[in-house]
């Protein structure tokens, strides 16, 4: 596998692309039009090598949607082969549980701002060899949306 171009079309994360008065009003007109959806922003992981950019940062995503759905719709844009791992982090920080609703990872990890904040990112961004780590997120085989 080669490595991709290191940064997505934006060279900034999205919350220094945006101050926090912007980011903040955006979310409370997003919820007003669509109080079914949840606001996310995903980025790749910044030193990520391996998977490739999304086409786009932010995502409207129903509540009722499963961390599995949303997986495999994340996949599906990034057109992953099946042998092709990735994690998603919520907050740069954890995974969630692939049960959880949308809106159960966003009541419990949205930011001040409103929207939340995902990073994704190959294995190979914790410094290990893939046969060490815990199975990752590649083995959703639902179809979604």
């Amino acid at each position: 596998m080669s490595p991709l171009h290191s940064r997505p079309q934006h060279s900034k994360p999205f919350k220094q692309r945006k101050n926090f008065a912007t980011r903040k009003q955006e979310v409370a007109g997003i919820r007003s039009k669509f109080p079914n959806k949840v606001p996310v922003i995903i980025e790749r992981y910044e030193g990520e090598k391996y998977l490739p950019p999304l086409d786009k940062t932010k995502f409207l995503v129903p509540h009722e949607l499963t961390m599995t759905q949303f997986v495999t719709i994340i996949r599906n844009r990034m057109a992953l082969l099946p042998t092709q791992a990735f994690y998603l982090l919520v907050n740069n920080s954890g995974l969630a549980s692939m049960a959880l609703t949308m809106a159960q990872v966003y009541r419990d990890h949205q930011d001040d701002d409103g929207f939340l904040y995902m990073t994704y990112a190959s294995q190979e961004m914790f410094g290990y060899h893939q046969a060490l780590l815990p199975p990752a997120i590649d083995t959703c085989t639902h179809d979604c949306l």
